[in-house]
């Protein structure tokens, strides 16, 4: 039975990343709508999306002990704000092909969260991941001093979603129930905007080609699914191994980039992502040979 869960968390891990790595084509194909515009159909139509999977689940008990707890929801205020300038940045970045950016932010998110972690949740560093803190770190500052540019892109991204995802671990809320009062949150402002804000192109529904509408309401879609796969991995894997698939999703993006949409690495971002992949080599070394030791010391124990 465990073997059988761990196939099926692995799975549904790849599943999930494989769509965060591949999303940027998918805002590609609507990249004619503003930024501002998609995120706010992104929040509209993730609401509505998660009232279907709540309703068809029964899970609206969980929603409802969370909204009787104000701190919590409050909480859910801050992260709310937090995954919305997330995905705001990210939108941004994809159409105006940042693509190469926004994946560079992802490669440095798994060090972000060694140091919140350390930070916030009074966790220990090892020798080897303060070293591969350091190179991300040193890769950030060359491309400063040599180069003049700083990776705003893709520092806003890391740390949004970071400070997200610590968050979210404080409150502890499940998924869905958090994407839901996250969602109830940016929707009357997210309704505001698009009904009554946004003058553009595409900013009325029913102007629009009914293929384009389709698409702007797969932007719920294009949120939950991934993210339901995610939360299904994470009940069937070990953290530490569902961390391993967290490079899939930026690597993806990586070649998108590169092999799709024609975007140049240029020298700065060049030396950056050096630093950061070797700084990322040490830091899986180290998990995969902290994990050897305590699955060694376990049988050892056994063996006693």
């Amino acid at each position: 039975m465990d073997a059988h869960r761990t196939r099926q968390g692995i799975i549904f891990a790849f599943i999930a990343y494989l769509i965060w790595g591949i999303a940027p084509a998918y805002f590609k194909l609507i990249r004619q709508v503003p930024a501002d515009e998609i995120l706010t159909h992104r929040v509209i139509w993730s609401f509505f999306f998660m009232l279907v999977l709540l309703s068809v689940s029964r899970s609206w008990g969980d929603v409802w002990r969370v909204l009787a707890q104000p701190k919590k929801v409050g909480m859910l205020l801050i992260t709310a704000l937090l995954v919305g300038g997330n995905w705001l940045i990210f939108i941004w970045a994809i159409n105006h092909d940042h693509i190469l950016e926004a994946s560079l932010g992802y490669f440095i998110n798994p060090l972000v969260n060694v140091v919140l972690g350390m930070l916030f949740l009074r966790e220990r560093f090892r020798s080897l991941q303060w070293f591969a803190v350091a190179l991300a770190f040193a890769g950030v500052l060359v491309q400063v001093w040599l180069f003049g540019s700083v990776p705003i892109i893709a520092i806003g991204l890391s740390l949004t979603f970071a400070f997200y995802g610590l968050l979210r671990k404080k409150i502890g809320v499940d998924s869905q129930t958090g994407m839901l009062i996250e969602t109830l949150w940016l929707l009357p402002v997210a309704g505001v905007y698009l009904f009554f804000i946004a003058n553009s192109p595409t900013s009325n529904l029913a102007a629009n080609p009914w293929s384009l509408d389709l698409m702007l309401m797969a932007a719920g879609i294009i949120t939950t699914i991934p993210l339901l796969f995610f939360t299904a991995a994470a009940a069937r894997l070990k953290l530490s191994t569902l961390g391993f698939f967290q490079y899939l999703g930026p690597t993806l993006m990586f070649l998108l980039a590169v092999v799709f949409y024609g975007e140049t690495v240029h020298p700065s971002q060049l030396i950056t992502f050096g630093f950061i992949w070797v700084g990322l080599l040490f830091f899986i070394g180290d998990a995969l040979y902290t994990q050897g030791r305590l699955r060694r010391g376990r049988s050892g124990h056994s063996a006693a």
